[in-house]
């Protein structure tokens, strides 16, 4: 039998976020009804960025969530158990990240002592026992194999709840693009849900897309075009060995486009650098996935041969305009890249309502994701490559496949497909 849920004096729509960082899923589930009771998030610069643009969001003390006790955070938040409708977080991903599989020679999974954080967020669920959960992390933590062991702990302990509390937490795994849904970038998440009575949660049918009947996808252009003309200071200039070579690559692509496969001049060999090196945005199309900690060749860059700002790095990831970010260009960069776009929270929220809280009334239009914009201006041509460069033209051999070049240099095909021919 299902656990009864407290009703007295329950809260509507309480959500309790773990793992908050800027708040990019959080300010989604906001927009979509949810209000936000607590967060645990241990950066500093983050909590400034919280304290900054949501004061009345109270902040766990202390932020590290091993640092404190599931029934502190209930009793912090004035909560009880049953009290509260959304348990949300996005634990740290670079255990289950592809980037991680290729660093580590083979995805470390439930080895890395960061997995941590999934149980952490388990001990919550029990202790709270929400009417939702929903945890975020990138497509790695469904992949078979080795990294399977983050679903199968998910789904062990979730199973030794319900027969503790008489729940009926099921785990779904959905797979999200976020540009197919109006986010401008191209960005596929993995979120997890499960619902307290055992309810199917099912992810709506793509919005937007080339397909018939479908919405144009959200653009670049559309996210930042207003910004086009504005004066940039110096320090959004690319540095390094590679940055005069920018200015060679066109719009929307990459390196890829100087091998002997694309129209440029032969100076790499096919796929031997990583998806983002030298990875330019095109006005027509979605961003390319925003980096958390990129190096001075890592796109995406400007299609104006530049680095993106502040503003444009959060109207990609669909912030609410005006929101404020504490930190250095480095931290604020990695509090962006490691957030959830807002307006893919929003969707989430507003059909976890739909279908998970049975409220009915819910619009379906989201309010974080950009209009379209109109007068897109025609590509900014590439420019010659610089001589400086030319001694790199000749003969290169491709990469011999994931896993087996140098310094196991890998693909990123979450963005790969815009980009070929």
């Amino acid at each position: 039998m299902t656990r009864q849920l407290r009703n007295a004096d329950q809260p509507a729509r309480t959500l309790v976020s773990l793992f908050t960082g800027a708040g990019g899923l959080d300010l989604g589930l906001e927009a979509a009804g949810f209000s936000v009771s607590i967060c645990t998030e241990i950066d500093e610069d983050a909590q400034g960025t919280l304290r900054a643009n949501r004061p009345t969001w109270m902040l766990a003390e202390p932020g590290d969530i091993h640092k404190i006790g599931p029934g502190e955070i209930l009793a912090q938040a004035k909560l009880r158990p049953g009290d509260l409708t959304l348990l949300a977080g996005g634990p740290p991903c670079q255990p289950f990240s592809k980037s991680a599989y290729w660093a580590n020679g083979g995805a470390r999974g439930l080895v890395d002592p960061r997995a941590n954080t999934l149980r952490a967020f388990l001990e919550i669920v029990e202790a709270a026992l929400p009417r939702v959960l929903l945890l975020e992390n990138v497509r790695g933590l469904a992949k078979s194999g080795e990294n399977e062991g983050g679903l199968q702990l998910l789904r062990d302990q979730l199973h030794a709840i319900n027969r503790r509390q008489g729940t009926q937490y099921e785990l779904q795994v959905v797979q999200v693009n976020a540009a197919h849904y109006g986010v401008p970038q191209i960005r596929e998440r993995v979120f997890i849900l499960a619902s307290i009575n055992g309810r199917i949660f099912t992810l709506p049918a793509p919005t937007h897309g080339y397909s018939v009947g479908l919405d144009p996808y959200r653009t670049a252009w559309d996210a930042i075009g207003d910004l086009d003309n504005k004066s940039w200071p110096s320090e959004l200039n690319p540095t390094g060995k590679w940055a005069a070579l920018l200015r060679s690559i066109p719009e929307g692509k990459n390196y890829l486009w100087h091998t002997p496969r694309r129209g440029g001049e032969p100076l790499f060999g096919w796929r031997t650098r990583y998806w983002s090196f030298l990875l330019k945005l095109s006005k027509r199309q979605p961003a390319w996935t925003i980096q958390a900690e990129p190096g001075p060749a890592t796109g995406p860059f400007h299609w104006r041969n530049r680095l993106l700002s502040i503003e444009e790095l959060a109207r990609i990831q669909t912030f609410p305009p005006g929101y404020q970010f504490i930190g250095d260009r480095r931290s604020v960069h990695r509090q962006i890249g490691n957030a959830v776009p807002c307006a893919l929270g929003e969707l989430l929220g507003l059909e976890i309502r739909r279908q998970l809280l049975d409220d009915r009334k819910v619009r379906r239009q989201l309010t974080l994701a950009p209009a379209r914009r109109e007068h897109c201006p025609q590509t900014h041509p590439a420019q010659a490559v610089p001589h400086a460069y030319l001694y790199l033209r000749g003969k290169h051999s491709d990469h011999p496949g994931p896993g087996l070049g140098p310094g196991r240099v890998w693909l990123d095909s979450n963005t790969r497909g815009s980009v070929r021919g």
